[in-house]
């Protein structure tokens, strides 16, 4: 039993209990509550939920993510022309009215695809980021941004946060109904609308060239098979053309009811209510009159360049008009649009107008780029023709040297071809290239993926790291840094500072002692350390264990000569990078241990609190 230290107050109050008030570590109580006090100050629901979903910003995760979200941006702008297409004319009623069908499926489509986007938006604002402008990244270590402030901050005032917003409000779901009932009956609602549909389709396509630079970046499929980058501009004409397919049959249909329109005015009696088929009143002979399709009378009515879509395809089923719009897109954007003949309406020769820029751009951008990947392939190949011997023989050298450094270090196929094409990029630009240090030549993701499957194997080995998360590990093996060192060469002589932790990844190295000193000093038996085997443990003491933050000038001094045998290949763990990372590892041990109160049971706290009030009770 601990004696007590007791203090009897003047008062005749009770006895104090001063080692009561004193906790193990010798905090007080009131030291206690004040840090009880700051942790719930700092409880931020973002905070914890960046902690909790613990993103890596350079991880699979993001770039699996960035391609899903490329995707569906590339399906969505497909689904927003469904709507363009939701009027039907009823051919033997003559009025109009919304394809159901067509308006659930596209609705259903758009809000799945709004759902990601959303998704996307929430991500990033928990997504950590690294801040590139850090004197710690300039000196080549990785100072990853995780408070939710500057995270959010950093979106928010960034131009893509109102793009992304403005691109997910439903504007098409309510904008094309409206147009097609008794309020989009007034010419400037119809316009207003329709420019509001077609600012927001703007936003769309936008951020398409946002996600795709930002995945072309990381992905090195994208910049190895340039044939992908010819294909997309040929996608991009045949997508231009179905868009343009629609907006012609949308237009088409507007154009009808303004006919309808005009005649009701100068048909006593009409109602415009009745064009629409649920307030039909069977007065039809005035708007074949007036409007005429299958027999056009441009004196009566001019539909111009829209008569084409009403003569064919405005009753018709929808992947009949789909079909048939889409190849009228391609037909005026191939020929620029020298076939059509517009009526007078202003809107009508603005839309022409429209064509003939929009496929002169699209062809000259599509056939340029075209050119300009064939003359670069025939630019490749002639390089590579009269090429210089030694140049030929240097770049497969080269190869040769990088795949053996592959199959070494037994680095996974997937790795294989991701490094090789980058080598030959660099080879074919004629880049000096270190096959032997392939790192600084390669994109960072991959570079972080093969640090992680050459070093995480070992760093769990490490006895102080058995307990450590994985996204404690990821974070030690980010920092690692490849070192090379020659045959018969010191690492580190006994008796001088430790300055680092080395993880062999190839090679033999050495250690022993040596007694007495000077010439005639005795050795111990040489240890030999091989591939996947450790040295320099006694860092992390220096780092981990200290009262204080560690100290360069408190080194643990090595008991050993640490000499290499052959050739060494390794990752080094350097002290001054593992005094910025030790707080970053404690981080997550106090999240973790947070994480870890937060599941324990009410009873469990209940009973502890009991005990206190006893303890607190036989104290008295």
């Amino acid at each position: 039993m601990r004696q007590r230290s007791l203090i009897w107050q003047e008062n005749e109050m009770p006895y104090v209990d001063i080692e009561a008030q004193i906790s193990e570590n010798g905090e007080t109580e009131a030291d206690s509550e004040e840090k009880k006090t700051a942790t719930k100050r700092d409880i931020n629901p973002v905070r914890w939920l960046i902690r909790k979903c613990n993103i890596d910003p350079q991880g699979r995760f993001i770039r699996t993510w960035d391609l899903i979200f490329l995707l569906s941006c590339l399906i969505a702008v497909s689904v927003d022309p469904l709507f363009f297409y939701l009027p039907v004319i009823n051919e033997h009623r003559r009025c109009l009215t919304l394809d159901s069908r067509l308006k659930i499926t596209a609705t259903c489509l758009r809000s799945v695809l709004d759902f990601i986007s959303l998704s996307d938006i929430i991500l990033r604002f928990i997504c950590p980021f690294t801040n590139e402008d850090s004197p710690d990244q300039q000196h080549g270590q990785t100072n990853l941004i995780k408070d939710a402030w500057p995270i959010a901050k950093r979106y928010l005032f960034s131009r893509y946060f109102l793009i992304d917003i403005l691109a997910i409000l439903p504007a098409p779901q309510v904008a094309v109904p409206i147009i097609f009932s008794d309020v989009g009956s007034q010419t400037y609602w119809k316009i207003f609308l329709g420019a509001v549909v077609l600012f927001q389709y703007v936003l769309r396509v936008l951020r398409i060239f946002r996600v795709w630079s930002k995945v072309e970046k990381s992905a090195t499929i994208f910049k190895a098979v340039s044939w992908l980058n010819a294909g997309n501009y040929f996608y991009l004409y045949l997508f231009a053309s179905y868009v343009l397919g629609a907006f012609w049959y949308f237009s088409s249909i507007q154009r009808l009811m303004d006919c309808w329109h005009l005649a009701c005015k100068r048909n006593k009696g009409c109602n415009p209510s009745s064009f629409f088929c649920d307030h039909d009143d069977g007065n039809h002979i005035f708007k074949k009159e007036w409007c005429p399709v299958k027999t056009p009378n441009s004196t009566a009515f001019d539909f111009g360049i829209f008569l084409e879509a009403l003569q064919s395809v405005k009753a018709s089923p929808f992947l009949q008009k789909c079909l048939f719009c889409s190849w009228w897109g391609v037909r005026n954007l191939s020929s620029l649009g020298q076939n059509l003949q517009t009526s007078p309406y202003e809107w009508e020769n603005v839309f022409a107008i429209f064509i003939t820029i929009s496929g002169l751009l699209l062809f000259l951008y599509f056939i340029g780029n075209v050119q300009m990947y064939m003359h670069l392939k025939k630019y490749k190949k002639l390089e590579i023709t009269y090429m210089d011997k030694d140049d030929k023989a240097r770049m497969k050298a080269k190869e040769k040297k990088a795949e053996e450094w592959i199959s070494i270090n037994q680095l996974p196929d997937h790795m294989k071809q991701e490094i090789m094409s980058c080598i030959r990029q660099k080879l074919g630009k004629k880049e000096d290239i270190d096959t032997e240090n392939p790192f600084p030549h390669l994109p960072k993701h991959l570079s972080t993926e093969i640090r992680r499957h050459l070093c995480l194997p070992q760093l769990k080995k490490v006895p102080m790291f058995q307990e450590k998360s994985e996204k404690q590990l990821h974070l030690i093996c980010n920092e690692l840094k490849q070192v090379y060192y020659n045959e018969d060469s010191y690492i580190v002589r006994q008796g001088e500072p430790l300055d680092r932790m080395l993880f062999l990844t190839q090679g033999i190295v050495w250690k022993f002692r040596t007694f007495n000193g000077g010439e005639t000093a005795l050795r111990e038996t040489a240890l030999g350390i091989e591939k996947g085997d450790f040295i320099g443990e006694q860092l992390l003491t220096w780092g981990f264990k200290g009262s204080s933050a560690p100290n360069l000038s408190k080194l643990p001094i090595s008991k050993e000569t640490i000499k290499t045998h052959t050739k060494v290949e390794a990752f080094a763990l350097l002290a001054n990078v593992l005094r910025t990372l030790v707080p970053k590892v404690q981080e997550e041990d106090t999240v973790k241990s947070e994480a870890v109160q937060e599941n324990t049971p009410v009873e469990g706290n209940l009973e502890s609190a009991g005990d206190g009030e006893n303890a607190g009770h036989h104290s008295r």
